[in-house]
């Protein structure tokens, strides 16, 4: 899950034990029945994609709630639909079929997930069924799904800021999480 340049920034801010720990005990590769039904019920997701080079594209995707599903514990789907043309994502999804998928819910119970995987674009899929105005189907086949901490999602509705954001009027507000049984002894102290 990690490499070299991950490594060495963990080492620099001494927090590769955390690191670690999170991947051990968060890290999956199938998805939950709970995560199947956070998935479905968001009305967009942004996507990474590279080409054959490596060079980076990240897209936005977006729909009726339910347009991206999974249809398997080992499957993600979602439609292509009509846009400009450009097949920028689902170009370099051809090239490349390394993805990474980015879930977040804004508002009062933010939350976000992360699902890294292997895609491919396929037409006349019988999943393409239920999914008015599809013209293609990427099915994902996850390798990393694991939650990520929401607590820099602004609450849009209500235009405010997360409570966490720093600020040169207050002390740092940590995350919950930080001090349960399973993190608190890889936790690194805060640096300013």
């Amino acid at each position: 899950m990690f490499h070299e340049g991950n490594r060495a920034l963990q080492d620099a801010f001494g927090s590769r034990p955390l690191a670690d720990r999170l991947a051990e005990k968060l890290r999956h590769d199938r998805f939950t029945e709970a995560e199947a039904a956070f998935i479905q019920a968001q009305p967009f997701f942004f996507l990474a994609t590279a080409d054959a080079e490596g060079r980076p594209d990240c897209s936005f995707k977006g729909g009726a709630p339910g347009f991206a599903r999974v249809a398997a514990p080992d499957l993600l789907v979602f439609p292509d639909y009509d846009g400009n043309g450009m097949f920028k994502s689902l170009g370099n999804i051809v090239a490349n079929p390394h993805v990474g998928l980015l879930f977040i819910a804004m508002g009062e119970r933010p939350g976000r997930l992360r699902v890294n995987g292997r895609a491919e674009v396929v037409r006349d899929d019988p999943l393409m069924a239920g999914m008015p105005g599809a013209q293609l189907l990427v099915r994902v086949t996850p390798v990393d799904i694991f939650p990520n901490c929401p607590r820099y999602i602004p609450d849009l509705a209500r235009g405010e800021a997360s409570p966490y954001t720093p600020s040169e009027d207050a002390p740092p507000v940590e995350p919950a999480w930080k001090a349960w049984p399973d993190f608190a002894d890889v936790v690194p102290p805060r640096r300013a």
